[in-house]
């Protein structure tokens, strides 16, 4: 199924994005650029990561906050970790991530 559907960024309060079970470091390099980019005209950004085994989302998590973290001219950034669990009924893990600039 493909759903398409726009927003304007500024009507958005907090940004979200989803990093899926299937993508590669890639998808974590693009993330990444994108979330310090959403960071500099907002205050925080949640991401689901998810994967097929539990330790999936927590690989990308790790990966995902060393790249973003060697931005030489993006701002320090603090993670808090949210929700995690498994989607009943299928083989779906996942684990909340918020991200915004250290104070």
């Amino acid at each position: 199924m493909r759903l398409e559907y726009g927003f304007e960024l500024q009507d958005c309060e907090i940004p979200r994005f989803a990093v899926e079970a299937v993508e590669g470091i890639g998808k974590l390099f693009t993330l990444a650029t994108l979330v310090l980019n959403v960071l500099a005209t907002k205050d925080r950004v949640e991401i689901v990561f998810h994967g097929l085994n539990p330790e999936d989302p927590e690989r990308k998590i790790r990966a995902f906050e060393d790249i973003a973290g060697s931005s030489p001219s993006g701002p320090e950034l603090d993670y808090t970790h949210g929700e995690s669990g498994a989607v009943p009924g299928s083989s779906s893990y996942f684990r909340w991530l918020t991200v915004t600039p250290k104070s």
